[in-house]
């Protein structure tokens, strides 16, 4: 967040450049036939709260951790601890209510340490609880090491081959370098045992049911939850919803489309609200003077205040991060008349993360640190996580959930067509997005449960939020799980701008307030707009 606001732009989180965001290397976790492995020990156990470390932390803040089998078929081979977090009930507690802020990849015990006012009204009732799942943060964190530098390399330049040969090479062996840097956890990563987890925490919590408010990829959870443990869901509140269906090429499609509307909506904005926009008082001249912009600076990148260069794709990248959120808009206008009067890239390396842009992957998506938290220590000590944890776990996991594996020969012939759709979906984002067609590129199939088996699910009423101005999960997308998942979702249409709408919607805050605290359903495909939050 550039600007403080009274209620911020929601999620906290960073993802990390579209390149090494090609690498997570995570064979698949498929939903195993286990019902015979005796699980009894782990869901015997009850978890121990104690103060959390490091320096900042807030001092209500308690930490404590769930042991897992790494291998649910084979619970005896092997076992990994799950960090938690939480702020108590202020009066007599009924329970937990569960937070996954996205990602997938995001750590949830520091989002939780950083972000915990946006809960806060939950703990009227709820004990409020965050976690680290596995792979990610200080759960058992996957690395691919130094890979991450030829993998990015490679992927970013993929946009413009001709012969794709060199760079499927490159991947492949960046990784098997992740699998050697991550141990035993990769090859049973992915959002399937990710809900077994979450029921092994839900019991170790004391609740007979689950209470969960997932982000983005965290519907992704919340929805593979459902399926796999029907009997046990409580109330389920999910917000910026994920596809369960649709391949991951697909996905870079609809992403690159939404994120051109997200950017043709700034673009309105600007021109005709500002007398000092740096594109002048015309929409359709600004969008062409973006996509101008754009190919100059990949031609002639400008250097930065660290030496090195800023390209037309880190230009990209760093627009892919300011639209999360309209009340970035301001901010970003700033950034950009910074660039073109003064050839000032500060402003928007202020979207990234360590000087690399940064995209909220379709389908998968983890909106950006604010600049006031990027640079610096975390408010939870992290010290032993790996700096490149982020983007293997993001990659590992969502490569872990879907089959698809296109060829060497497929992804050859295919090229030139992907290329083109993917510039017919935008102009500024098409080519940054096309690196998706290669994300899993030399990794094992993932597994098919999710787009098979999650439909139809028989548990208590759900509340799926869509936002209309997503530029990450599009507002098609919870139309569609809401029609895989059956009579169980209850949709709430937000009428508004940005990426999921908890923390920028004070209609939509309450709504899914009022259903985890009350039980207290609105009607299905009710709407929130402007109007209700100046109410």
């Amino acid at each position: 967040m550039l600007a403080k606001s009274t209620r911020s732009p929601f999620r906290r989180c960073a993802v990390t450049a579209a390149g090494l965001a090609l690498l997570g290397a995570g064979l698949p976790a498929v939903a195993a036939d286990d019902d015979r492995a005796d699980l009894s020990r782990f869901y015997r156990q009850k978890v121990r709260w104690s103060a959390c470390g490091g320096e900042g932390v807030p001092k209500d803040l308690q930490c404590g951790k769930v042991t897992v089998p790494v291998d649910y078929a084979r619970p005896g081979s092997g076992t990994l601890d799950l960090a938690l977090a939480r702020y108590r009930a202020t009066g007599e507690s009924r329970g937990s209510v569960v937070l996954n802020f996205g990602g997938p990849g995001g750590a949830g015990v520091r989002e939780l340490a950083s972000g915990a006012k946006e809960f806060m009204e939950l703990t009227d009732d709820y004990d409020v609880v965050a976690f680290d799942p596995r792979g990610v943060g200080r759960s058992s964190p996957v690395s691919c090491g130094e890979a991450a530098a030829e993998a990015a390399s490679a992927a970013n330049g993929s946009g413009d081959v001709t012969d794709p040969q060199p760079v499927l090479r490159r991947l492949r062996k960046a990784a098997a370098e992740c699998a050697a840097h991550s141990g035993p956890v990769l090859r049973r990563i992915g959002t399937v045992n990710a809900a077994r987890d979450l029921d092994v925490m839900r019991q170790a919590l004391g609740d007979a049911k689950l209470n969960y408010l997932g982000f983005s990829y965290g519907t992704r959870l919340g929805a593979v939850y459902a399926a796999q443990f029907p009997d046990k869901v409580g109330r389920l509140a999910l917000d910026g919803v994920d596809t369960l269906t649709e391949p991951l090429s697909e996905q870079g499609l609809v992403s690159a489309a939404g994120q051109q509307t997200a950017l043709e909506n700034f673009l309105d904005w600007c021109t005709r609200e500002d007398i000092a926009c740096p594109f002048g008082q015309d929409p359709r001249d600004a969008r062409e003077q973006v996509v101008q912009l754009v190919g100059s600076l990949d031609q002639d990148p400008v250097p930065t205040g660290f030496g090195d260069e800023f390209s037309g794709q880190d230009l990209v990248g760093a627009l892919a991060q300011a639209l999360y959120s309209k009340e970035w808009w301001p901010s970003l206008e700033r950034a950009f008349a910074l660039l073109l009067e003064d050839g000032d890239t500060r402003g928007l390396e202020a979207f990234t993360t360590g000087g690399m842009a940064l995209p909220g992957l379709p389908g998968f998506p983890v909106p950006p640190l604010p600049p006031r938290q990027q640079r610096g220590g975390g408010l939870v000590d992290e010290e032993d996580v790996p700096l490149d944890n982020l983007p293997a776990a993001l990659m590992a996991i969502n490569c872990a959930d879907d089959p698809d594996r296109p060829t060497a020969g497929q992804i050859t012939r295919n090229l030139g067509r992907l290329r083109a759709a993917y510039q017919e979906a935008s102009p500024v984002f098409g080519r940054y997005r096309l690196t998706q067609v290669l994300m899993c590129y030399g990794r094992p199939r993932g597994t098919d449960f999710i787009r098979d088996e999650v439909r139809d699910v028989d548990t208590p009423k759900m509340l799926l939020v869509g936002t209309r101005g997503d530029p990450a999960t599009p507002y098609r997308w919870t139309e569609q799980t809401a029609r895989r998942l059956g009579s169980s979702a209850v949709v709430l249409d937000n009428k508004g701008e940005g990426h999921t709408g908890y923390g920028s919607s004070k209609c939509v805050h309450r709504k899914v307030d009022a259903f985890l605290l009350y039980g207290t359903l609105p009607p299905d495909r009710s709407s929130c707009g402007a109007e209700d939050d100046e109410r």
